[in-house]
């Protein structure tokens, strides 16, 4: 089977720079075997929480931060991460073990932790030039990628200690009412879909369907595959948003991110791998999830609108940074219209009835 290209890092962005000297003395003091010159590099992609790659002698490490000027801190809460992996990485393989979690500020100006690197394959956006894909290798890889979530759902959260997570019951009342309320602190234009949206949701809110350690951002930019084998999961990434929720939720998110060959107006948040020849299509992951876990999947459609919504939310609060004048990452200047288009694709799918 064809290799495929590592995932690659980017000289730190402006305004994004950590102080290396402190880092490297504070690493040297905390972990074992960390000898060596530090040298630091930037994971480019994410809009959330920062990731950059530690060089450290030969060892290779990730640290996460939040994001500068956050305006959200119970969604970039460090402590919380590193305590999901730390219980969740010993039973659960493709969960990074972390190894150290950081509260003293002046290291690099915020919280931060430390943990392994996963080193293999991410899908983006664009498609890799060198990458050549069957339909059938597509389409092992969509599956993997929705059978693996069905077996994180299955996970006992109670035995491996993250029971506190859970907030009882109403989590699907508290999402909707939560992230419209987001929505709200961070608005900046006019859009009605959105309004009308989050209207329609709250007209018909579901009681939950069950209680599992959900990811909440489960999409390949968040996955790590095998690099000699893309149908292998061998890792999960940015678990700022886990939590115990309602499984079809976090089935939900998977979805919203999920763009099919017909969504042309969706493309500008799609990953590649979703619409080449072979990918499978939302109402077909729904159904694999259905058949693995035995969940009625009958009431879909609402949770992939709030998905949508979910995900407009969050490019809102980037926006807002970035209008705020908290963030100079012209990747963001345009994030507005993403919000208009997330939208729009709520409001169609509930005229339609369709995923």
């Amino acid at each position: 089977m064809m290799s495929a290209p590592i995932d690659t890092t980017a000289p730190i962005r402006h305004g994004e720079e950590l102080n290396i000297a402190a880092l490297e003395s504070y690493l040297h003091n905390t972990i074992d075997c960390a000898g060596g010159a530090l040298s630091i590099e930037q994971f480019p992609s994410g809009h959330s929480n920062l990731t950059y790659l530690l060089r450290l002698g030969d060892r290779e490490l990730v640290l996460r931060r939040p994001p500068f000027g956050s305006k959200v801190k119970s969604a970039h809460d460090m402590g919380r991460e590193f305590k999901v992996l730390s219980k969740l990485s010993p039973v659960y393989a493709p969960a990074p073990r972390p190894l150290v979690y950081c509260e003293d500020e002046s290291v690099i100006g915020a919280k931060f932790y430390v943990m392994e690197r996963i080193k293999g394959v991410i899908f983006r956006a664009k498609k890799p030039a060198d990458l050549i894909t069957t339909t059938d290798l597509v389409r092992g890889c969509c599956t993997s990628m929705i059978e693996n979530l069905a077996d994180l759902h299955a996970i006992d959260y109670k035995a491996i200690g993250l029971g506190e997570l859970y907030k009882g019951d109403h989590y699907v009342e508290r999402q909707v009412n939560g992230w419209a309320d987001r929505y709200k602190g961070s608005q900046t234009d006019d859009i009605p879909d959105i309004d009308q949206a989050f209207a329609w949701l709250k007209e018909s809110i579901p009681a939950d369907t069950g209680a599992v350690l959900v990811h909440n951002d489960y999409k390949f930019d968040n996955v790590v595959l095998h690099p000699d084998d893309i149908t292998k999961i061998i890792g999960v990434l940015d678990w700022e948003m886990a939590t115990i929720g309602d499984p079809l939720a976090d089935l939900g998110t998977m979805l919203g991110y999920w763009i099919e060959p017909d969504d042309e107006a969706m493309k500008v948040v799609q990953c590649f791998m979703t619409t080449e020849p072979g990918a499978l299509t939302r109402k077909q992951l729904a159904e694999i999830y259905a058949a693995r876990t035995g969940r009625d999947i009958s009431n879909i459609l609402y949770y992939y609108v709030l998905a949508l919504l979910k995900l407009a939310v969050i490019v809102q609060q980037i926006y807002y940074r970035y209008k705020q004048g908290l963030t100079h990452d012209e990747r963001f200047a345009s994030m507005i219209f993403m919000v208009g288009i997330l939208g729009q694709k709520a409001i169609s799918s509930i005229e339609s009835g369709r995923i």
